[in-house]
């Protein structure tokens, strides 16, 4: 079953890191494999409430870009360095590939071996050596083991094609060498008593058992083929081990998790076809072919609290989004096929994610109903937000009882928790929950503040506007806003940039303010301050 991550937006807030772990839940339970996941730093608050109901975070996920592993390439396509060449050229051909990435015991990768490589080694190798096992030559020769004392087979090949007299009194044979001889009695004697490596008896040949004794008492290892000398002078340097024609010079090979167009950028360059593929501490995990680039198996997600391009994950274009839930305004997001949008105008995804519990009459857990009523009670700024409907208090109310928790005495707690500005720059601030939009070609950004001491961001005023000003002419933005909003007071104060100040005027109705206007009652970034922005910039 394929993996699909459940993904808040960037800058993740309470609502969006308890949205993706409670919907991932519920999509288990109905038979699905999530795994919840965030793309940034999770805040305070954020902490508090994961830590409260004992939960860990969601992983943390850079992008959903496709990737090798992403592919349909050679996995588990590798041959270890000690079988035969003949064995390893055969594994090409039934697989039908050109070329093989070559492993030790452990499966680290070593070299790579292609056709080419056993062709060349076939007209310019050294044909007189053999290193190889016993097995390897028995399994070439389509043998009968005779004789078997090592496991590893070393020295120099020799073919009885003389007269058996020229053989006894010209050749002087020992340990080194491996004799292929047929059923001439004189010379199998003459070797065996010699100590050879080796002896290959062909067509079948017969041995005396005087002979077998003897070879028993030498040590000498004994296999017998059907082959005649011609065929297996011919085919036994197949038996020699892979490992003795690998290449000096290393293949290019990619780590997994190399992102599919850079492989394609450097590939072009390359312009090999054959390409080892390599995982952690150098283990091999196949092979992957430039003609067999097909079938891409993108990444698999489903998006919460958000259905904006600029507030998601990088490489959203390369993954498949299967579905969304969400409670913000429809945005740019587009989708390769139909897919199930769940869009509802409510204060909390945890409040739609609440009704589908309800409709597939799945029960919620204790933590889980926890994790949903702070991610409500943490958009809704406990149920006080314009944005709070009748379905959030319903929601809060069912959650509050699974949870044990009285709601209002526990979002002050979190709340508190969340909003200490202390030990962090204005840098950190600013960013730690701000979103950028767009209307038409302008775009501009609004970053929030929950706080509960409003007396520090002020004894910093200049500073903070200086910052916003910078990040507004580094990032092209027409506005940044900065919404200090006061929980207690439930309304909030407005640090913009320069030249934005009509802007900000025609958006609340406003005449000759100032930095750190306050506007009581404005606490809703998606429900009071975008939509007053967006009617009115330029």
């Amino acid at each position: 079953m394929d993996k699909v991550y459940i993904c808040g937006h960037q800058k993740p807030d309470t609502d969006s890191i308890t949205s993706a772990i409670s919907l991932s839940y519920l999509k288990n339970k109905l038979g699905m494999h999530t795994v919840p996941a965030r793309i940034g730093e999770i805040n305070d608050e954020t902490k508090f409430v994961l830590k409260k109901f004992g939960v860990s975070a969601p992983i943390l996920l850079e992008d959903v870009k496709l990737q090798l592993k992403d592919l349909d390439y050679h996995k588990d396509y590798y041959v270890n360095q000690n079988i035969s060449i003949g064995q390893a050229y055969q594994y090409m051909m039934d697989k039908g590939i050109t070329g093989i990435p070559v492993v030790d015991d452990n499966k680290k990768f070593i070299g790579l071996v292609t056709i080419k490589t056993i062709v060349k080694d076939l007209i310019n190798g050294d044909f007189d050596r053999l290193i190889t096992s016993y097995q390897n030559i028995l399994e070439t020769l389509h043998g009968e083991q005779i004789l078997k004392f090592d496991e590893e087979i070393n020295g120099e090949i020799l073919a009885a094609s003389y007269r058996s007299t020229t053989i006894l009194n010209t050749i002087p044979l020992c340990s080194n060498h491996i004799l292929i001889v047929g059923d001439r009695h004189s010379v199998i004697e003459y070797a065996i008593y010699s100590k050879v490596k080796l002896l290959i008896i062909v067509g079948d040949g017969e041995i005396k058992a005087e002979h077998l004794e003897m070879a028993k008492q030498n040590h000498v290892n004994i296999i017998r083929t059907s082959y005649d000398t011609f065929h297996t002078t011919k085919v036994i340097g197949l038996s020699n081990y892979l490992k003795n024609v690998i290449p000096f010079d290393r293949p290019y090979t990619f780590d997994e998790n190399t992102y599919y167009d850079d492989f394609v950028v450097k590939t072009s360059k390359l312009k090999h076809n054959n390409y080892p593929i390599i995982g952690k501490n150098g283990i091999c995990k196949g092979l992957i072919r430039i003609t067999d680039i097909t079938d891409k198996n993108r990444k698999k997600i489903i998006l919460v609290d958000h259905n904006e391009l600029e507030q998601s994950i990088e490489g959203l274009d390369e993954a498949d989004i299967i579905e969304i839930v969400d409670h913000h305004k429809i945005g740019n997001i587009s989708t390769k096929n139909p897919i199930n949008f769940r869009n509802m105008s409510v204060g909390s995804t945890n409040t739609i994610i609440y009704q589908m519990y309800l409709e597939n009459k799945i029960d919620i857990p204790k933590d889980i109903a926890g994790l949903m009523l702070s991610g409500i009670l943490s958009d809704t700024l406990s149920l006080t937000s314009p944005t709070t409907t009748e379905l959030d208090k319903t929601a809060v109310k069912a959650l509050s009882l699974i949870a044990e928790l009285e709601y209002h005495h526990y979002a002050l707690e979190m709340f508190k928790a969340g909003t200490s500005l202390q030990g962090k720059t204005i840098e950190e601030i600013v960013n730690a929950d701000i979103k950028t939009f767009a209307n038409a070609d302008i775009s501009f950004a609004i970053s929030q503040v929950f706080t509960l001491d409003i007396d520090s961001v002020f004894e910093h005023k200049n500073d903070y506007v200086t910052y916003i000003n910078q990040l507004a002419q580094n990032r092209g933005f027409r506005l940044v806003l900065l919404v200090i909003t006061d929980i207690l007071r439930n309304g909030s104060y407005l640090l913009y940039t320069n030249h934005s100040q009509e802007i900000i005027e025609d958006a609340f109705n406003l005449l000759d303010i100032e930095q750190g206007q306050y506007i009581d009652g404005v606490v809703s970034r998606k429900k009071q301050i975008v939509p007053a922005i967006m009617d009115v910039i330029r």
